[in-house]
């Protein structure tokens, strides 16, 4: 069957919020986020990492799997009924349940006829202080997919994964168009006054990076708010979400407080850019074939 040509200028939406210990309260702030976002014509919509609770991963407690759900679910089912009813596609990220003991964190794609098109499983987890992934997520074991919209080829990555450029260029080798990070990142208290800007910024140019290196467009979404386990140090999320071009260039940035960032992205930029700055044409495949290792082995000295 051949896919219907999506239009060249395209809105992206980017829900920013901040979430509180509440799923059902969370589930109905994004539902609302929805509306506001059809209201200004969005088409494509990416929701934040783990969106339905607070960031739980700053501490390792085995209660917190109960806020895993199977994926079709009851979120998918809430969610497709309106991408449906507004015509937009939709980045849902979920902590999936798959099985007794194994559990994603997966960010399913919803096409605009409410169609559960797939998901991708995070590959990269992290294991850093606050940031306690590995004890609840096992890592992805669906590579880097793109999936068919509507209104465009989009992939997904999320959060740790957006600081490996490897994953970015997989998602640009099968088509993407835009690729999209749903993220929640944020400063250690200790941290912030000495460290935060700087963290930020960084955050921030590895994703243009991405952008530029692979000649497609990149949208970041975080969320804001001080979380803070009982008896834990917390995190403040920064929020800034961000659209950038295939140039690097930011089309529209968040603030740090709740927000819904829209940008028209023009697939017709694509092709421009990349007729000027032909990365993927130059690229030495021949030579690449060490990256698969952890490391080279350094020549023996003489």
């Amino acid at each position: 069957m051949t896919r219907t040509q999506p239009s060249p200028r395209v809105k992206v939406g980017l829900l920013q919020m901040a979430s509180c210990p509440q799923p059902r309260d969370n589930l109905e702030k994004v539902r609302e986020g929805i509306g506001r976002a059809a209201e200004q014509g969005v088409q494509i919509l990416c929701l934040q990492e783990l969106f339905r609770s607070q960031y739980f991963c700053q501490a390792e407690d085995e209660a917190f799997f109960d806020l895993a759900e199977s994926i079709p679910g009851p979120t998918t089912e809430s969610l497709s009924a309106l991408a449906r009813r507004h015509g937009m596609a939709m980045v849902v990220p979920l902590f999936e349940r798959r099985a007794a003991g194994v559990y994603h964190n997966t960010a399913v794609v919803l096409d605009a006829d409410g169609t559960l098109l797939g998901s991708y499983r995070k590959m990269h987890i992290p294991d850093d202080p606050l940031y306690y992934e590995k004890f609840y997520f096992t890592p992805g074991d669906r590579g880097y997919p793109t999936f068919e919209t509507r209104y465009g080829s989009i992939g997904v990555l999320v959060c740790w994964d957006q600081w490996y450029p490897e994953a970015a260029r997989l998602i640009a080798l099968g088509g993407a168009q835009i690729l999209f990070y749903p993220t929640a990142i944020g400063w250690h208290p200790s941290e912030k006054q000495q460290d935060g800007a700087a963290q930020q910024e960084a955050w921030k140019t590895m994703q243009r990076s991405h952008a530029i290196a692979n000649g497609i467009f990149v949208a970041s979404v975080n969320r804001v708010g001080f979380e803070c386990p009982p008896g834990g140090e917390g995190l403040d999320f920064w929020g800034a979400s961000f659209v950038c071009d295939p140039f690097g260039g930011v089309l529209a940035e968040a603030s740090g407080e709740e927000e819904l960032v829209v940008a028209e992205c023009d697939w017709g930029r694509i092709e421009e850019v990349r007729r000027q700055w032909p990365f993927l044409r130059d690229r030495r495949i021949d030579s690449y074939a060490p990256i698969v290792n952890r490391l080279l082995d350094c020549p023996p000295t003489s």
